[in-house]
């Protein structure tokens, strides 16, 4: 299971153990990685997962997970809340086509998690 942590230490979501599927710590479905890329189950494209890092669209660092490489200092990690009850994913939508790869920064993103799964 990866697990993903914002810009302040805290947990956001993590991976479920298909290795596709992302959760929110409260169970909640927020979307799945596919060719390395994070989608919304709307199919939307939501930014990239490389290296152990989510990057939004500018490229800039949104979550990273225990084994990112590179990318801004990474905050002490918080306590992880007990997992919840995981909800039924919904049917995901046709993916949108990648746009070209912004070059990555060393930056964190202004987004939180919420924001990111929501945009």
């Amino acid at each position: 299971m990866i697990e993903f942590w914002d810009r302040h230490g805290q947990p956001v979501a993590y991976v479920d153990d298909d290795g596709e599927s992302v959760y929110l710590w409260n169970g909640t479905p927020c979307g799945w990685i596919s060719d390395s890329g994070v989608y919304a189950y709307s199919g939307r494209f939501l930014g990239s997962f490389d290296d152990g890092w989510v990057r939004d669209l500018r490229g800039s660092c949104v979550f990273f997970a225990d084994d990112s490489v590179g990318g801004p200092v990474r905050p002490v990690r918080q306590v992880r809340p007990v997992r919840g009850v995981r909800g039924v994913r919904p049917v995901r939508g046709v993916r949108q086509v990648k746009p070209v790869r912004p070059v990555s920064s060393l930056g964190w993103s202004p987004l939180s998690g919420d924001q990111f799964f929501t945009q």
